[in-house]
């Protein structure tokens, strides 16, 4: 952690400098301003310092109006000083053979720079608006030995909402809009369900804790409610009467016929102690264990993994179809070309993949992280029905 902050701050400080070389000798207050400023801008960081050690939780202003700002200004600012330090080069050839060059790059410094930021605003807003969309996405998973009794069966995934005290209300009453029109049979909640603080748990519960399905409410862990303090979170989650799967497993019954439905803890919980994130690391064969001992050898596993790279081994180990989120898609994705952020560092990264009989979707998240951002993939409610065939994953219709 020291080396990532000082790693920061050494790049802070050069792309400040940047600005302050184009910019000190056109606004009033000249480097004291731009030292000001980016002091301001900073300052933020200690807030998020603190409350990542549990000594503070910060409320819905705090992160609207300090937080998020920050993480704007720490995204634009490396862009912002490499266009600067371009139109620096830019403008000075540009002017080599005149009398008053170094007034050619600063001109070339500063219009780069507005151009760039003028960009990054019209690319914010966009991801914005793309963020605050939800659509309802229908699909058909088809498994080969499903029973008769299950065909048709819906389940509503919900995934990687990061809900805290700044969560509009009004979305979370969209989500739970959609969710019960759908009227699903189960529901799962596939991780990520707070934002970083296990009092986020609170908010969370009032805008979606009174979902229910006549074969329940299922949860696990992701990587952020491991953060956040995996006790108090799985506390508040079943307090609401959901029930909370962690390297477990469920019988799921009808017409006396049954399938099983297990969950997964997450790898945040291999190296995270704080606030009982060891309670939730992953043990992939227990709950595949677990499961068996309900449905035999031959039985339909389900499985709720919040990071797909659990995948590859719950389908070593014989489960059918596997639900998982985690990656957002990067936020940013071209869904036609199978292409998101997230796709240069998982292999498994965004929809559906389907392998020696073995199905997994990835979610692209209910809501965002961070900054309220989606471009190219939209918060979404899935609806799963389940259908007896070749092992397949595919949209309704």
């Amino acid at each position: 952690m020291k080396r990532v902050l000082i790693g920061w701050l050494l790049v802070t400080a050069a792309c400040w400098l940047v600005l302050g070389l184009l910019f000190a000798s056109v606004i009033p207050g000249g480097l004291v301003t731009i030292l000001a400023a980016s002091v301001a801008a900073s300052a933020p960081l200690l807030l998020l310092l603190r409350g990542f050690t549990r000594r503070s939780y910060p409320r819905r202003s705090i992160r609207l109006f300090v937080i998020r700002p920050f993480w704007y200004v720490q995204l634009l600012l490396p862009f912002v000083a490499l266009a600067g330090l371009a139109g620096l080069v830019a403008g000075a050839a540009a002017g080599a053979f005149n009398a008053s060059a170094h007034q050619w790059a600063l001109a070339g410094g500063r219009g780069a720079v507005i151009s760039v930021t003028t960009v990054a605003l019209l690319f914010f807003l966009a991801g914005y608006l793309g963020s605050r969309r939800l659509v309802v996405r229908r699909f058909v998973a088809s498994i080969p030995a499903l029973p008769d009794a299950f065909e048709g069966m819906r389940i509503v995934q919900l995934t990687d909402l990061h809900v805290g005290p700044h969560t509009p209300r009004g979305k979370l009453a969209r989500i739970a809009q959609a969710t019960r029109d759908a009227d699903p049979d189960l529901i799962a909640l596939t991780g990520d369900l707070v934002d970083d603080y296990s009092r986020d748990v609170e908010p969370f519960a009032a805008g979606l804790g009174r979902l229910t399905a006549p074969l329940g409410v299922y949860a696990i862990a992701g990587n952020h409610d491991v953060y956040a303090g995996w006790t108090e979170v799985r506390r508040g989650l079943e307090a609401e009467g959901i029930t909370v799967l962690v390297n477990d497993a469920v019988p799921l019954e009808r017409r006396e016929s049954r399938i099983a439905l297990l969950g997964t803890g997450d790898p945040a919980g291999l190296h995270w102690s704080r606030g009982g994130g060891n309670a939730a690391a992953p043990d992939v064969r227990g709950a595949v264990a677990a499961a068996r001992t309900m449905v035999g050898a031959d039985g339909v596993l389900i499985a709720l993994a919040h990071n797909p790279v659990l995948w590859p081994a719950l389908a070593r180990a014989g489960v059918d179809l596997t639900l998982s989120g985690h990656t957002h898609w990067g936020q940013m994705a071209i869904p036609g070309t199978g292409w998101s952020l997230a796709s240069p560092f998982l292999r498994h990264a965004m929809g559906e993949y389907v392998e020696d009989g073995r199905v997994l979707y990835v979610h692209p998240g209910t809501n965002y992280w961070g900054l309220p951002f989606r471009m190219g993939t939209p918060p979404e409610v899935a609806v799963i029905t389940l259908r007896r065939g070749e092992a397949a994953f595919a949209l309704e219709g």
